[in-house]
């Protein structure tokens, strides 16, 4: 799987690289998988994670797409087989450092999700995206379940049962990207958002994915409450100092 997903760390900071671009970047069950391990390992000890992939695409989606045609599993069978998905869905939400993502051209599917997934999403004006799945008769609420939280009710809606392809701006107003640049720019703008990304004590980046992963659940009373015990909490630590 090496030669597929790549794994690069540089003093703290981790960046884990799809590297299938003769086939879109797109992700088997084996990848996603090894994707699920190498970032639970990741966000133990790094400061943060890069996410990127090579080539023109970013991902167009997982290997295969449905069933083949014949008698399906048992749907008990069936809803074990997608845990692959949904493990790592949950190794990008639970991860303890932020993920930042750079989106150089199209993310369809699986490869949205991966996308939306991501804490900031960077991407070139060449970027696209869509849900195509309702359009190859596949149920969609596996890529739907990872844009939620991260785009609107109506973007998500839009997106799932139009099948449109949408573009790198139209994706900064739904806020499935961060940011859009230039393609000629992409890589610089990484570069910037790293170095900010690096000044910042590891406490306190934890701390802020942290809040943000559980603050969204909670009422806004309760938000409140935590926000003002976190505060306190890192504020008062010496781990800023240093």
């Amino acid at each position: 799987m090496s030669d597929l997903l790549l794994l690069d760390r540089e003093n703290d900071v981790t960046t884990i690289t799809i590297n299938n671009p003769d086939n879109g970047n797109r992700v088997s069950d084996e990848m996603a998988a090894e994707l699920t391990n190498m970032l639970n390992t990741a966000q133990s000890d790094s400061h943060f994670i890069i996410f990127k992939s090579v080539g023109d695409d970013f991902c167009l989606g997982r290997a295969m797409m449905g069933e083949k045609p014949g008698t399906l599993p048992e749907a008990l069978e069936m809803r074990g087989k997608f845990d692959v998905v949904f493990d790592l869905y949950d190794a990008y939400r639970n991860s303890e450092v932020p993920i930042l993502g750079v989106v150089q051209g199209e993310a369809h599917g699986f490869g949205a999700a991966l996308a939306a997934l991501t804490d900031i999403t960077i991407c070139s004006d060449r970027a696209k995206f869509s849900l195509p799945e309702t359009s190859h008769n596949i149920m969609p609420t596996m890529a739907m379940s990872a844009l939620m939280g991260r785009v609107s009710r109506k973007a998500l809606m839009y997106m799932t049962y139009t099948c449109d392809v949408i573009d790198a701006d139209t994706a900064l107003s739904f806020g499935l990207a961060s940011q859009v640049v230039p393609h000629a720019e992409l890589d610089a703008t990484v570069e910037a958002a790293i170095g900010k990304l690096s000044r910042i004590p590891r406490t306190a980046i934890k701390a802020v994915k942290e809040f943000s992963s559980e603050g969204e659940e909670l009422s806004t009373k309760s938000a409140k409450a935590y926000a003002r015990n976190l505060h306190a909490t890192i504020n008062s630590s010496e781990t800023l100092r240093k």
